[in-house]
């Protein structure tokens, strides 16, 4: 897959809430994935270990009360995209998180991707 094949699946996936099917299907076994100082996991390495920070996220949200992605920027590698998520995390007040998304992708695999957002505190 070229970098824009791979960004518009990731949008295509994200967007039917399919985000755990876009880890499995898109990323590289050894993806390195880059969070803010302050978040849950500032720095996570390995697919397995993607999938269960993405887990461990889901299972803090009591509920999802919508979500957007916009369409990808890609330049050569690399492709970007914003989020925005309208939730409530168990014991917090409900608010919306924004981020900005890098993913850099190498022989048709995500193998890197850092959000950038100002984390919430509880």
């Amino acid at each position: 897959m070229t970098v824009q094949e791979v960004a518009n699946r990731l949008v295509e996936l994200c967007r039917q809430g399919q985000n755990m099917q876009a880890i499995e299907e898109l990323y590289a076994d050894d993806i390195v994935s880059l969070e803010p100082e302050g978040s849950q996991a500032p720095r996570v390495e390995g697919k397995a270990n993607v999938i269960e920070k993405e887990k461990g996220f889901f299972d803090m949200v009591e509920e999802m009360h919508g979500a957007e992605i916009s369409d990808p920027i890609v330049a050569s590698d690399f492709f970007s995209v914003t989020m925005s998520m309208d939730l409530t995390m168990k014991g917090m007040p409900r608010f919306t998180m924004e981020e900005v998304c890098v993913y850099g992708v190498k022989d048709g695999k995500i193998n890197f991707e850092q959000f950038f957002f100002t984390p919430q505190m509880g």
